[in-house]
């Protein structure tokens, strides 16, 4: 591990956030002088984020952590081009009204992580639309589409990618890079920003956002970026069986998020507390270590800790509570996700999608015939069966997932 002098850039490092750095002595002589603005993009194509977002966001409550200052730009100008990068397929534009919303509500989840106001090192959070939407098309190709080859653009990995899957790609995704390069240039010139960070699949836009500013302005920017985040079993950190992990809890319960972190692989316990929490890296240390059936006191503490950043301590006290009535008592618990059933009556395998434990019926009915489904802890023999909801009734599949059945009005 290369030895920092910075405070930042030691947070960084002793807490797995750095992949790439595009001069790191450089950056970490400049962190150790001043407080750094620094940013990091977010289209707003949803009303919150997911969980693979949520290195990101916690990469710019470090840098607030570290005396910097957090810039969170959001792309109400780019989500109308769409980020190619890891995309198969054109991504579905939206107009400015709904561009709005999705801004507006994804401010509420990163003021739980951030201190925004006017000091310093106070976060704020900007809209890429206010320069880009002002762009005349002529003037911007002149003055900085010459910097850009397309023999480069063809190499990078957002444009490869679909190309060599012969899919698609638009003439207006392709532009996407050379827009967030000019947000650097135009965060450089309004506020003094002097890092950008993001994924591993950003470095190629980081780094042209860089050149730029070094060609038009003359000055010297710096990027960061995080290693790509994985379960152990190799798939993605914003899934989970049941859909995206969302950090909204208009999108996914309290008691939902808290289990997602709660049914962490024993071998991701001691990477998603250095990353996903601010408990300290001794005790870190100290938790990775266990073994056996202690590991599961671990995984509590980083459900706890991690749904407490995000949700809030008392969400988080009220999911764990449900879980433990759940799994320790056997009990329903308040806060499973709930479907109400009006007639008073429902088939089981309907049951099973309408509560999100299985994405479609032909999954329900593999479940029940694989002998996972259980209602009130009985296991369910019959795909047919039809049950009767005059109380609450909880449905589960498997060990982990549980919901709530009660009767309608």
């Amino acid at each position: 591990m290369t030895e920092y002098k910075s405070d930042l850039l030691r947070l960084l490092s002793e807490r797995g956030y750095i992949h790439q750095v595009t001069d790191a002595a450089g950056l970490d002589a400049l962190a150790g002088k001043q407080a750094i603005p620094g940013y990091i993009g977010f289209d707003a194509t949803a009303s919150s984020l997911h969980v693979g977002n949520l290195v990101s966001v916690m990469l710019l409550r470090r840098l607030q952590q570290a005396g910097h200052k957090p810039i969170v730009v959001m792309g109400g100008g780019t989500t109308k081009v769409g980020d190619p990068s890891g995309k198969d397929e054109i991504r579905k534009l939206l107009d400015d009204d709904g561009i709005a919303a999705n801004i507006a509500a994804i401010r509420r989840i990163f003021e739980r992580f951030l201190t925004f106001g006017d000091g310093p090192t106070d976060a704020v959070m900007v809209n890429n639309a206010d320069w880009l939407d002002k762009l005349e098309y002529i003037p911007f190709l002149r003055d900085v589409g010459r910097h850009f080859t397309i023999n480069r653009m063809l190499t990078f990995d957002s444009v490869k990618l679909r190309l060599d899957r012969e899919q698609p790609l638009t003439f207006l995704e392709f532009n996407y890079m050379i827009l967030q390069a000019y947000d650097f240039l135009e965060l450089s010139r309004r506020v003094k920003c002097r890092l950008q960070m993001g994924g591993s699949d950003q470095w190629g836009n980081i780094v042209n956002g860089i050149e730029l500013t070094r060609r038009i302005d003359g000055d010297e920017l710096f990027g960061v970026t995080t290693p790509l985040i994985t379960k152990a079993d190799g798939s993605k950190m914003g899934k989970s069986v049941n859909g995206a992990v969302w950090l909204h809890e208009d999108q996914l319960s309290h008691y939902e998020y808290w289990q997602f972190w709660r049914n962490a692989d024993d071998r991701d316990v001691g990477k998603f507390l250095r990353l996903f929490t601010d408990l300290p890296l001794d005790e870190i240390a100290r938790l990775e270590s266990l073994e056996g059936a202690e590991i599961n006191e671990a995984k509590k503490i980083l459900a706890n800790e991690a749904t407490a950043l995000c949700r809030g301590r008392a969400a988080a006290g009220e999911a764990a509570e449900t879980a433990r009535r759940t799994f320790e008592e056997g009990s329903a618990g308040e806060a499973l996700p709930t479907f109400v059933v009006a007639g008073g009556s429902i088939g089981v395998v309907d049951a099973l999608v309408e509560l999100g434990l299985c994405a479609s019926k032909g999954e329900a009915r593999r479940l029940i015939k694989g002998g996972g489904a259980r209602v009130d802890n009985e296991k369910i023999e019959d795909e047919t069966l039809v049950l009767t909801i005059s109380a609450p009734v909880r449905i589960s599949a498997g060990r982990k997932h549980h919901g709530l059945l009660t009767p309608g009005a």
